[in-house]
């Protein structure tokens, strides 16, 4: 039997095809809080230490948002999220905000924004993790059970700040 050789990976990579490389710089600026590391026309990239991912930006046209779910950026503890959603704030962001939620069967804090071409990012922290199957899902204002979990996992629009008080989501 061969043994299986060890890669040192650098980082994940990200490609969006985004609809306005311009509209989406100006997003990506603020969410990430750096400039690009390229830009050129139809395309731009960043080159992100903190979590090490390398993120590109592809302009082509679509009329909807692509098979993604959403992204997300796993910290490690709740003060993180508040952090990053603080600076979200600060750089002029919409935020949404599910803490203690039950989501893909775990206890989670976590903060959201939308980019301009309706892809959500989440940042969240994992209280406790391996929930029962009979924990339902929240996400948001609606609650799943073990049958429906997969629908409550689907993003549904935003466009709310953490003041409004309104909670829609999706999850996992």
């Amino acid at each position: 039997m061969d043994e299986q050789k060890s890669v040192q990976a650098l980082k994940a990579h990200v490609a969006l095809n985004v609809k306005d490389v311009e509209a989406s710089l100006a997003f990506y600026r603020k969410f990430l809080g750096i400039e690009p590391s390229k830009v050129r026309t139809g395309y731009a990239k960043f080159d992100v230490q903190n979590p090490p991912l390398n993120l590109t930006l592809n302009q082509h046209a679509f009329n909807e948002r692509g098979a993604l779910s959403h992204l997300g950026i796993q910290v490690s503890s709740t003060d993180d999220v508040l952090t990053v959603r603080e600076n979200w704030i600060r750089a002029g962001l919409l935020t949404r905000d599910e803490m203690q939620t039950s989501c893909c069967y775990a206890l989670q804090d976590k903060t959201w924004v939308r980019d301009p071409d309706g892809n959500e990012w989440e940042v969240f922290v994992v209280l406790e993790d391996n929930l029962a199957e009979t924990a339902p899902c929240e996400c948001g204002t609606k609650v799943a059970t073990t049958e429906s979990a997969a629908a409550c996992c689907v993003p549904t629009p935003i466009g709310v700040t953490n003041a409004s008080g309104v909670k829609e989501a999706g999850c996992c």
